[in-house]
């Protein structure tokens, strides 16, 4: 899938979920429930036990653009190559890393690297970076985003970390192209409950779906 068309669709679903997983089994099933959840981006992170095998599996259990299957916790460039090649068609990092930036426009793979202050989020911009992550995104709620927006209205950001289904809608009206949502999303695999995923993913794309509307409104 070309880069442009892989950005269009996170930001059209607006809900990238965040997968961690103490087993690559587990990892998969969580997948697979945010799928029928109605979230196909799926950041795979590699704090998942054989993460890039997991990608792997999943790039040909859907090899037809089904899922947007990410890497997430992408620390450096040697990791994002591995992912890409295991079938990652978006690498995510925690922060700002300009060699792994390089890497991923150099092959044209959306890349979104963390950061949290307007200094980063720039160096980010400057460096070819798609989306900003801003991360840890409850440090400061949804008004980082308005507050960077204001001097550079023209970022696109995805806040992950605080995120879920009662913050969401403010996170969108502040002016995010897009939220990432861990643990407020994939808890129940934790006992099993792989339904409860999917019911908070469809909870969570309806109330993208409204704020979305309700800005339009405006």
């Amino acid at each position: 899938m070309d880069k442009e068309k892989v950005i269009l669709r996170i930001t059209e679903v607006g809900v990238v979920a965040v997968v961690r997983a103490e087993t690559p089994d587990q990892a998969k099933r969580i997948a697979d429930a945010c799928l029928e959840g109605g979230i196909p981006a799926i950041e795979m992170t590699f704090t998942v036990p054989f993460a890039h095998h997991v990608i792997e599996e999943l790039a040909k259990t859907y090899p037809n653009g089904e899922m947007i299957l990410g890497a997430g916790t992408v620390l450096d460039p040697e990791t994002a190559r591995i992912a890409i090649l295991s079938g990652a068609q978006y690498i995510v990092s925690p922060y700002f890393n300009p060699e792994t930036v390089k890497l991923c426009n150099r092959y044209r793979v959306p890349v979104m690297p963390g950061a949290m202050t307007l200094k980063e989020v720039v160096e980010a911009m400057e460096a070819g970076a798609d989306i900003i992550k801003i991360f840890p995104g409850e440090a400061f709620g949804p008004k980082i985003i308005k507050a960077i927006k204001g001097p550079i209205p023209y970022a696109k950001m995805m806040p992950t970390g605080g995120v879920d289904v009662n913050n969401v809608a403010e996170w969108i009206k502040a002016g995010a192209v897009a939220v990432g949502v861990g643990g407020a999303l994939t808890a129940g695999a934790k006992t099993g409950d792989y339904e409860s995923i999917t019911k908070i993913g469809k909870e969570l794309i309806e109330k993208v779906k409204i704020a979305r509307e309700a800005l339009k409104n405006k």
